[in-house]
């Protein structure tokens, strides 16, 4: 199956040049295009895709404030951020609002259309550079309220390697159980921290890991 996708930019070349580009690819289909926040939300509307990839800093409606829109009315439908902006108070606005993915404008071809295909898959994109920015906040804050949600010892792995960036089969992998079993102790945590995506999972682990040795990105978080 096909993941459709709508492309937001202001910028109408960088628009064009990344639905041509991302409909040519496999498993993606390109359904509409906006030029600014508010337009997105009129295509979402209409076209109910799997995914949006969404710039952040655009006229009438920027993408924070997009993003927060969409997922309030369709939270089945995944938002990737894809901008020029790396500063940490973009990263966490835009997580805040619901994103599940943020890349920056300098990801590879090859990365970008993966992000896609995974988002639609409903896991967590975030560019390897991105989730440097997240631990080193993560390590900075302090976060009591996390301490305070009473997980399993299997609950706490499992999220902890969410934090890691593996994906569903990869966990079932690491721990020898079935990925359905994983899928219950996630729907579990998810319950007991009232997570409302699985960015928010990553985020978590991440402020209650403390540092954590850097792993090279394997094209999905």
């Amino acid at each position: 199956m096909s993941v459709s996708l709508v492309v937001v930019d202001d910028q109408a070349a960088v628009r064009e040049a990344l639905a041509v580009m991302l409909d040519l690819a496999d498993g993606i289909d390109v359904v509409a295009t906006a030029a600014d926040g508010r337009e997105a939300l009129e295509v979402v509307a209409a076209h109910e895709p799997d995914v949006v990839l969404m710039d952040l800093h655009m006229p009438v409606l920027d993408g924070v404030a997009a993003t927060g829109r969409i997922k309030a009315t369709a939270p089945g439908v995944q938002v990737v951020v894809l901008t020029t902006f790396g500063d940490d108070e973009s990263i966490l606005a835009a997580l805040e609002a619901g994103a599940s993915g943020y890349l920056t404008k300098e990801a590879e071809r090859a990365r970008i259309e993966q992000a896609v295909r995974d988002a639609g898959a409903g896991e967590v994109v975030l560019a390897p550079e991105v989730q440097r920015r997240l631990i080193t906040l993560a390590t900075r804050r302090a976060r009591p309220a996390a301490e305070a949600v009473e997980f399993t010892a299997r609950e706490r792995e499992i999220l902890g390697l969410i934090g890691e960036g593996l994906r569903n089969p990869e966990i079932a992998r690491r721990l020898v159980i079935s990925e359905a079993t994983v899928k219950t102790h996630i729907n579990n945590l998810f319950a007991k921290a009232g997570f409302r995506s699985r960015a928010d999972a990553v985020r978590y682990a991440l402020s209650t890991a403390g540092p954590q040795p850097w792993r090279p990105d394997r094209g999905a978080p």
